[in-house]
């Protein structure tokens, strides 16, 4: 029986309905969802032990990508989950603490995978364009101020949404048409004028995404001017194909939350699968993404893991 159906069970409790018009497909859609899933969780899981077992990768780049794959776990585990539990168990029900919950590990952790990625793109400058003062500039004290200020940063700019929300009454429907509990999804089930809070969220999203994205842009222009500028050919397409690799995910993560912010402020007309469906890709892919292009193509990493898979068949 479909959300729509269900009588509430309690008044602090929504319902998700999930991907509205293709419910008949969550089965399905739950499949590779889930693949995408595990491989996140093993992936990043291996990346941090890796990491921590060899002192080697005790570098700036290594300790941003355990960072990364820190986001990365929390933001999937957030969501997927409970997403495969609406696609496979047909649990709709969802308590608002929960739903609020979930809320703020969406948005605050989405703002750190920002911060992270603009941190490991100033790592790279570095590296390339400052190679002798790197370890200098990027020191370990250093770096845990930079990742301790986007941690910060996302819960500061977030923390005030499942606050907001909660003072809000809900005298409408209590059906989420979504997946999760997306902000703006769950807002327009107020029964008062929401438009300061959704100004709020989307100035804070847009602000901290454009300044990011800007940064990242300027970083990855430096570093290929000076890639360019290496005087071995056979050099310079090693760089350029690292680096073109992380400008895939980067992009992947941006243009879907461009997306994502873009159909909230104008796309009234797009369908609300396509949205949905964009939305969770925005949330799913990076995580699935990250540890396939910052681990499996990092040699040292990958010779890592390697040389332990040889000595435990041996």
């Amino acid at each position: 029986m479909g959300p729509a159906n269900k009588s509430q069970t309690s008044p602090d409790t929504f319902l998700l309905m999930g991907i509205p018009g293709l419910e008949h497909l969550h089965v399905w859609i739950g499949v590779p969802f889930c693949s995408m899933y595990v491989v996140a969780v093993v992936g990043n899981v291996t990346i941090l032990a890796v990491v921590r077992a060899e002192q080697s990768l005790h570098e700036p780049m290594f300790l941003f990508l355990c960072m990364l794959s820190v986001t990365d776990l929390v933001l999937s585990t957030s969501t997927l989950p409970r997403m495969l539990c609406l696609f496979w168990l047909g649990a709709h029900d969802i308590a608002f603490d929960a739903c609020l919950t979930q809320m703020f590990f969406i948005h605050s952790f989405t703002a750190m995978e920002s911060g992270f990625f603009l941190s490991m793109a100033i790592d790279r400058y570095v590296a390339i364009c400052h190679p002798l003062r790197h370890s200098t500039i990027l020191t370990h004290t250093r770096i845990a101020k930079m990742g301790a200020s986007v941690v910060l940063r996302g819960v500061a700019f977030f923390s005030p949404h499942p606050m907001l929300l909660s003072q809000l009454p809900y005298c409408r429907t209590r059906i989420i048409a979504h997946t999760y509990c997306e902000f703006m999804a769950v807002v327009k089930l107020a029964c008062v004028d929401t438009g300061p809070t959704k100004r709020y969220s989307l100035s804070v999203a847009s602000v901290i995404g454009s300044c990011d994205g800007l940064f990242i842009a300027v970083s990855y222009v430096l570093i290929l001017r000076a890639v360019f500028r290496l005087p071995s050919r056979e050099a310079s397409l090693k760089a350029l194909g690292t680096c073109g690799s992380h400008v895939c995910v980067i992009l992947v993560f941006y243009s879907t939350a461009v997306f994502t912010f873009l159909t909230h402020r104008f796309g009234h007309n797009v369908a609300p699968q396509i949205h949905i469906f964009i939305a969770n890709i925005y949330l799913l892919v990076p995580p699935f993404l990250n540890p396939i292009v910052y681990g499996i193509r990092t040699k040292k990493i990958r010779d890592h893991v390697l040389n332990s898979l040889m000595v435990k068949v041996a």
